[in-house]
């Protein structure tokens, strides 16, 4: 018997005693930290456990390029990092609401289809901040006032963004619960097998997206107030006056022709 056969026997004899006695790699480290090998003996892990790592450090670094990416675009539109860093935060404490989600549902972290489903949530908690956070820039310029224009901004962008979150968390909902409808056969399945792999992509969407709302709703604005409260102190230290946008009459629409 060559080597190489030795190896193969090896390997499949170790699979299947793992896969019998429910092991998993981290069960694994933890036995080999507390029990060395003798000298001369490396492990190895292979496999799924390899395909785990290789998949959860691509998706970090593609998570990781997206923020620079939508951090350079932020900048440029908005010209302030201070916006561009409350966009960004939302997206990263949305991540927050995953882990919740995932752990309400008792359901793992899935490195691909989770880690998926956060990048996904990225591109929808932005569209709502930049929604937001732009209305306030428009009426910032003749609203004196930074608490009327906040409350305006809220008072506008509520339902675009409500409407935004209540729909795509409807659309997923089939999916988070596992239901399975076959418009062919007209059947409807729930728990199906073909549903357990979208479950996890869909739960992180919904949990995040609905965590990520609350953000944008109630800490975005509170944010922009404390950014005007903290210029108006730094402007009173100073000696100065606070700066004012200039005054210009409120926009109105033209009437109706008769």
């Amino acid at each position: 018997m060559s080597e190489q056969e030795v190896a193969q026997r090896f390997r499949g004899s170790v699979a299947w005693r793992r896969a019998r006695l429910g092991l998993t790699g981290e069960n694994l480290r933890g036995w080999l930290a507390t029990n060395p090998l003798p000298k001369g003996v490396e492990v190895a892990f292979q496999g799924e456990d390899k395909e785990q790592r290789e998949a959860a450090n691509f998706l970090t670094k593609a998570f990781a390029v997206a923020l620079f990416l939508m951090a350079i675009i932020l900048v440029t539109q908005f010209n302030s990092f201070y916006s561009a860093f409350l966009i960004l935060s939302a997206v990263v404490l949305s991540t927050l609401g995953v882990v919740l989600g995932l752990l309400v549902t008792g359901q793992p972290f899935g490195i691909v289809m989770s880690g998926i489903g956060v990048i996904a949530l990225a591109g929808i908690v932005v569209n709502n901040n930049i929604v937001l956070i732009d209305t306030f820039d428009r009426l910032r310029r003749w609203e004196p006032d930074v608490l009327q224009a906040i409350l305006r901004t809220g008072a506008q962008r509520l339902r675009p963004v409500l409407l935004t979150t209540v729909t795509t968390i409807l659309g997923l909902m089939p999916m988070v619960l596992g239901v399975n409808i076959d418009f062919v056969n007209r059947l409807v399945q729930v728990g199906a097998p073909s549903t357990d792999l979208w479950r996890q992509l869909a739960t992180a969407i919904v949990a995040g997206l609905a965590f990520a709302t609350v953000l944008t709703l109630v800490l975005t604005p509170c944010a922009l107030m404390l950014r005007a409260n903290l210029a108006a102190w730094w402007h009173r230290r100073r000696g100065r006056e606070p700066e004012q946008p200039p005054e210009a009459a409120e926009p109105r629409l033209p009437k109706a022709a008769e």
